[in-house]
């Protein structure tokens, strides 16, 4: 996982943490009564959404990116090595194979 990679997960998940903390505040709060406390935690917890979502999908469309390039990559291997591809194949699926006779 490169660093990048593990600080957008770090703050992920601090993000998270941060939506459940302001919900079960929330949650207190409004178990008794409305009112101005009441709004202004509401507003926090909707704000925490909103940021957790953006950093969701930012996330996701780094991941996404990535996958399409080691596609492309991939892609690009097998049309200029098809016969080490063919011969990666077979040799993965012999030793699969093999693991799989064995159970």
């Amino acid at each position: 996982m490169t660093e990048a990679t593990a600080a957008a997960r770090q703050q992920l998940l601090t993000d998270l943490k941060a939506v459940i903390a302001d919900s079960e505040e929330l949650l207190r709060a409004t178990a008794g009564a409305a009112g101005e406390r009441t709004a202004a935690v509401r507003a926090r917890v909707e704000e925490s959404l909103r940021a957790a979502r953006a950093k969701l999908e930012t996330i996701d469309d780094e991941v996404l990116g990535r996958m399409k390039d080691a596609a492309r990559t991939t892609d690009e291997y097998v049309r200029e090595h098809p016969w080490g591809a063919v011969g990666v194949a077979a040799a993965a699926g012999l030793l699969l194979g093999v693991l799989i006779a064995r159970r």
